[in-house]
């Protein structure tokens, strides 16, 4: 099972491997409270498509098809994204507080778009 939470939540049991997919590491935030059992900056949009974004919900859908197509030339870590996912719970972890125009949805749409076209 695939999901996504935002690091600041509770940690719970059925979060399974808790992978971070942001860039940069959450403000104010210890990685002993944070359990994160991998931080995967690369699969995270690069600097250039972060910054333009700015977390700007009139730019969300723009934002989306940059980063599917980064995505989509990131196959080796999505790769271990996917192999790690048939291991088990999988959680993608996410710093921004808007939980509505964030990477880990894209990530995760993206996701679930590979597995259902297998």
């Amino acid at each position: 099972m695939l999901k996504i939470k935002r690091v600041y939540e509770e940690p719970s049991e059925d979060d399974g491997r808790r992978i971070l997919v942001d860039r940069l590491w959450p403000r104010g935030l210890s990685k002993d409270k944070a359990r994160i059992d991998l931080w995967m900056r690369d699969i995270s949009p690069s600097d250039e498509l972060r910054k333009w974004f700015g977390h700007d919900s009139s730019r969300w859908e723009e934002f989306r098809r940059r980063y599917w197509k980064e995505l989509e030339e990131n196959e080796g870590s999505v790769a271990q994204l996917e192999i790690m996912e048939g291991k088990g719970n999988l959680t993608l972890v996410f710093g921004r507080r808007d939980e509505l125009h964030n990477n880990a949805i894209v990530l995760k749409e993206y996701l679930d778009s590979r597995r259902s076209h297998r």
